[in-house]
């Protein structure tokens, strides 16, 4: 019950944030794809400033986090080597 409560408030939040920079909801695809890539940002922010907290660098902070494989999907080919070892028909 509390995830969608905090989920309500966060679009209350951004109901506020649209109305005072002027955009009508539904967004236009533009405004939300940045929305939704502020989203995923927000929620890698607490995971690496607790590692750097903790004495990490940035990058490695980021690295352990897996920030990249969050935000960013994994890359095409980036299994393929894995991929290839499992299976039998490769050798």
């Amino acid at each position: 019950m509390k995830a969608y409560l905090f989920s309500f408030l966060a679009g209350v939040l951004v109901g506020v944030v649209y109305y005072a920079i002027g955009v009508q909801s539904p967004a236009p695809p533009t405004v939300a794809l940045v929305g939704l890539l502020g989203i995923l940002a927000g929620e890698q922010i607490l995971p690496v400033v607790r590692r750097m907290f903790s004495g990490l660098k940035l990058n490695v902070a980021w690295r352990e986090a897996k920030c990249s494989q969050h935000m960013f999907g994994s890359l095409p080919g980036a299994r393929a080597p894995e991929a290839a070892a499992k299976d039998p028909r490769s050798s």
